[in-house]
């Protein structure tokens, strides 16, 4: 087992533990993250149980965390910046929740190019996590269940678009962002339910386009480059997909410190490449 595998199968094992006992965690608030954002126990109880299992790997060499100020120096090896639980909020309805990990062979800040790994796990009616090697053809996906994980198979974007959901209210977006999603939106499914890794899950079975725009109150989006944005860039552009912050890839986005955030746009090349078309004119 080679360090990838370890950092993986830890991920595997510690995602099928916190699935296990979430809803004895989805209740109170916990304060803000250094984001400014609101938290609830879950998400410090998450970062918590996924800190001492990774931060124990010999091949970790920094911990950054959306949940953190700071990154934690664990020696030396890769630095994992992980997302413990995207979309909690979504906990006090009981609507999908996941958790997303990047592993840099880098110190951060640095751009997704430096990314050798990436994983997201997504909580549903059933748990999978998706996941992105650079020692690895193709992606694969995993059925976790009963502590253990399963492999589904491998994820490929498919050649028909069928999805759209892109986050923000009209009022709040720009006259040239609503355009483009108006007439994506008259073309496709909406489909947006408020957690990243769910909505961006519809768009890998089904094809199409999530994205994250910049918006009044969030003129860089809302979504942080190390911990959501760039990981995720690197499972979709792994299949044959897209991702744009309106300009260029989201690998490619140099992010202004640990937790800075980025406009996203991640799915079907062609949808990406006529979002980036119509955000540079």
């Amino acid at each position: 087992m080679n360090e990838l595998d370890r950092v993986v199968r830890t991920v595997q094992e510690t995602a099928n533990y916190v699935e296990e006992n979430l809803a004895s965690h989805a209740g109170s608030g916990g304060g803000t993250n250094p984001s400014g954002e609101d938290q609830i126990d879950a998400d410090i109880w998450a970062d918590g149980i996924f800190f001492d299992e990774l931060a124990a790997l010999d091949c970790i060499g920094s911990y950054v965390s959306e949940e953190r100020p700071e990154a934690v120096d664990c020696g030396e090896g890769y630095t994992v910046a992980i997302d413990p639980l995207d979309g909690s909020s979504n906990l006090a309805s009981n609507n999908p929740v996941g958790t997303i990990v990047g592993v840099y062979d880098a110190e951060l800040p640095a751009t997704g190019r430096y990314l050798v790994a990436a994983t997201m796990v997504l909580y549903g009616p059933y748990t999978t996590m998706t996941v992105a090697r650079e020692d690895r053809d193709g992606v694969q996906e995993y059925l976790l269940r009963d502590g253990f994980s399963e492999r589904r198979g491998e994820v490929t974007m498919p050649e028909t678009e069928t999805v759209v959901g892109v986050a923000g209210k009209p009022s709040e977006r720009s006259e040239t962002v609503n355009a483009i999603v108006a007439e994506l939106e008259r073309e496709l499914k909406l489909r947006y339910g408020g957690a990243t890794v769910a909505d961006l899950s519809q768009v890998l079975e089904y094809g199409g386009l999530f994205g994250y725009p910049a918006k009044e109150g969030s003129p860089d989006g809302k979504l942080r480059v190390h911990f959501e944005s760039a990981p995720l860039a690197y499972i979709v552009e792994a299949v044959g997909g897209g991702s744009t912050d309106g300009e260029q890839s989201l690998l490619d986005v140099d992010p202004d410190g640990l937790h800075g955030r980025t406009p996203t746009f991640l799915g079907s090349r062609p949808l990406v490449e006529r979002v980036e078309s119509a955000l540079s004119e």
